[in-house]
C-alpha cells in the first residue's frame, strides 16, 4: 500500500511533539502586527501571539499560504516518501480563510505527478488540528486512504464545539458585532457563546449573563449531542491556561470521556475572540 501522509496548516494547532510523533505535515499561515510578519507556529507562538494582541491597538491581520508554499509543501513530502506518495490535505475552513483555495491551486500544478486530495475542514484551531491528529493515528494503524477519507468525514460532520468569549472587544473591532452591542454586552455582562455552523462561519449560538451561567449551557447542549455516549473531549483556550484546565476536569467529571485534549487557540480564531477564550468540543467515539 502506498504510504500516506496527513498535510494541514498552522490554523490546526496541534502541539509541535504531538505533530512530529504522528509525522503530520505543516504550511504556516502569516500573522501581521503593523509592518512585521510573522510564521504562524513558527516565529510567533500562541502565547506571544496573545502577548501582542493584549498590547496592540490594532487588530492584527492574518493571511493564508500561497500555492507556491503548498506546493513547497507537497514536494517535501514527495522527496521523504517518494512519487507513489499520498497526500491528504486537511484546511482550515475556507468560509475564514483562503488557505483550500491555495491548497487546491497547488494541487492543480502537481496533480499529473502524484495524488492529493484537498479537504476544507469547516473548521479552525484544534477542531481541526484534532481531525488530523485521528486521520494520522488511523494512517500508523494500516488503514487506507478511503478508509482515512471516512473518518475524516464522520468527525467533520459530528464534532461540536462551543466557545466562551472573556469580552466582546476583539469580536467589535472584528467587524463580527456592532459597537453598541459591544457596550451593552460588557456592561450587562453578557458571554456570547459561539459556535461554528456546517460550512465553518462562527455564529452566535447563545447569549447569557455570566460566566458560570455561560459553561452550564454549554453543558447542556453538550449532553444533548452526547446522550451519556463515550466521546473523546477537547478544551481550548486562549492564554488562559488554568481556567481550561479547570474546565478539562468539570468534563472529565460530567461526560464519558474516553480521552481528552487540551490546546491552546492560535491566532485565526484568536484575533476575533481575543485572550480568555475558553471552548469545549466532543466526538462521539
Amino acid at each position: 500500500m502506498p504510504p500516506i501522509v496527513i498535510l494541514t496548516d498552522s490554523s490546526a494547532d496541534i502541539d509541535p511533539a504531538l505533530r512530529q510523533s504522528l509525522g503530520i505535515a505543516s504550511v504556516p499561515l502569516k500573522v501581521v502586527f503593523g509592518q512585521e510578519t510573522y510564521l504562524d507556529g513558527v516565529t510567533l507562538t500562541a502565547g506571544q501571539f496573545f502577548e501582542k494582541l493584549k498590547n496592540s491597538e490594532e487588530l492584527p491581520t492574518t493571511s493564508q499560504p500561497s500555492p507556491l508554499d503548498f506546493v513547497e509543501g507537497y514536494k517535501q513530502i514527495v522527496e521523504r516518501h517518494g512519487k507513489e506518495v499520498q497526500i491528504i490535505v486537511l484546511t482550515v475552513a475556507a468560509s475564514l480563510s483562503g488557505t483550500y483555495q491555495s491548497a487546491l491551486i497547488a494541487k492543480s500544478m502537481m496533480e499529473e505527478e502524484i495524488d492529493i486530495t484537498v479537504i476544507d475542514s469547516k473548521a479552525a484551531s484544534f477542531l481541526q488540528g484534532f481531525a488530523a491528529v485521528e486521520a494520522a493515528r488511523a494512517v500508523q494503524a494500516g488503514k487506507n486512504k478511503q478508509q482515512v477519507l471516512d473518518l475524516l468525514d464522520r468527525i467533520l460532520g459530528e464534532i461540536r464545539v462551543y466557545f466562551i468569549v472573556d469580552t466582546l472587544t476583539y469580536l467589535q473591532k472584528g467587524g463580527r458585532i456592532g459597537k453598541a452591542s459591544a457596550l451593552i454586552g460588557s456592561l450587562l455582562q453578557i458571554k456570547p457563546i459561539l459556535s461554528l455552523d456546517p460550512l465553518g462561519t462562527v455564529y452566535a449560538f447563545d447569549k447569557v449573563r455570566g460566566t458560570k451561567k455561560a459553561l452550564a449551557r454549554v453543558f447542556e447542549a453538550l449532553r444533548e449531542y452526547a446522550q451519556n455516549e463515550p466521546v473523546k473531549a477537547l478544551v481550548l483556550h486562549g492564554a488562559a491556561e488554568g481556567e481550561a484546565n479547570a474546565l478539562l476536569e468539570q468534563v472529565k467529571q460530567q461526560f464519558r470521556v474516553e480521552e481528552a485534549f487540551l490546546a491552546e487557540v492560535g491566532p485565526v480564531i484568536g484575533t476575533h475572540t481575543g485572550p480568555g477564550v475558553l471552548a469545549v468540543a466532543m466526538v462521539k467515539v
